[in-house]
């Protein structure tokens, strides 16, 4: 049984119809994923600064973008900049402009993107690899909205909603004097916590169609399907990339797919050099462990509209098969809770 590669999207409001790109690229409904949500709707009226927090691959540009789209300035700039992918003597004349003769090469006015950003919003993305000597300067454009291009003395005055974002631990590197309190406090106003995918594995099938329709369509292709045995490895996953690994991957799986069915090269899950350094389980083991919660869910019902089998998407048949060839059986996993339980209480009886 396959799954349709479609585009599922949490369920919206009448009032999220209203404004369409609300959350239009954000896919999943997952609790962890609603609870972002349900901040983003609380800060996004106000003119506050937001810090978005988690690892890299989450989405935080996608947030950062939705806090603007339902924000008051929606109709203004949102501008982007990555902090990390500015050269450090740059990051400065980018951010803040430059005039003409201000240092060697400037051979023209710069406008910066706080400038660029005026009565819209501006994303400041991997802002805790801001270098100390520039720190000081963006404290003062939040706590006072104005700043000097370089080379000039004259101050400019900007009205700019600051959304930031970053995968470090700003509060490890105010310890380590790494990062200046101030900033950080000024910076963490209204922090939203971003989950990684493996705690919102439930949206993983949604990503899976959503991707698989993008890609297909970009490549011509006519994927109708995702095999179940394929959508249980990849819900098993750790995806220590997270999204982005995921939407690579199944771009990947796209450009190797004959016919009308994915066919994912899922053996490269289990080399992953990121995954075996977090010391990620094998696919078998991803799969075993799928399959036992489904069983426990089912109080280890197979078969029947609401057994294991319908939930894995799999015929009885091949589910058993799947059973035998990993071992999983309930007087296995019974006889192993309670050596478990024994162990905890201190008794370490043998199972004869």
């Amino acid at each position: 049984m396959a799954v349709r590669a479609e585009a599922f999207e949490r369920p919206r409001s009448s009032d999220e119809d209203r404004n369409p790109r609300r959350f239009e690229q954000v896919v999943g409904n997952s609790p962890a994923l609603e609870y972002v949500f349900d901040h983003v709707e609380l800060v996004a009226p106000t003119n506050s600064t937001v810090l978005i927090l988690g690892e890299t691959g989450t989405g935080k540009e996608l947030i950062a973008r939705a806090i603007h789209n339902i924000s008051s300035r929606c109709g203004r700039q949102f501008i982007r900049v990555n902090c990390a992918a500015i050269p450090l003597d740059l990051l400065e004349s980018e951010l803040f402009g430059h005039e003409k003769g201000a240092f060697t090469g400037a051979i023209a006015q710069k406008i910066g993107r706080f400038e660029l950003a005026d009565k819209g919003t501006l994303f400041l993305d991997e802002v805790g690899d801001i270098p100390s000597s520039l720190q000081p300067k963006l404290l003062r454009v939040l706590q006072e909205q104005e700043f000097e291009r370089l080379g000039s003395a004259r101050s400019h005055q900007v009205d700019v909603r600051l959304v930031a974002a970053t995968n470090r631990d700003l509060g490890s590197m105010v310890k380590q004097k790494e990062f200046r309190s101030d900033l950080y406090y000024r910076l963490n106003v209204f922090p939203i916590q971003l989950p990684p995918l493996r705690s919102r594995r439930e949206d993983i099938p949604a990503l899976v169609s959503h991707f698989v329709e993008v890609y297909s369509r970009r490549m011509g292709k006519q994927i109708e399907g995702v095999p179940q045995a394929t959508m249980a490895v990849l819900i098993s996953y750790s995806w220590p990339g997270n999204v982005r690994e995921l939407q690579n991957f199944i771009e990947r799986s796209v450009i190797m797919s004959i016919g009308n069915e994915l066919r994912a090269p899922l053996e490269e899950l289990k080399h992953s050099p990121v995954a075996e350094s977090m010391g990620a389980v094998t696919l078998e083991e991803a799969e075993r462990e799928h399959i036992i919660k489904t069983l426990v869910h089912t109080k280890w019902v197979v078969a029947g509209p609401n057994g294991a089998a319908a939930r894995l998407g799999m015929k009885r048949s091949t589910l058993y098969f799947r059973m035998q060839k990993l071992g999983i059986s309930r007087s296995n996993q019974d006889a192993l809770h309670t050596q478990q339980s024994e162990h905890e209480m201190g008794t370490d009886l043998p199972l004869d």
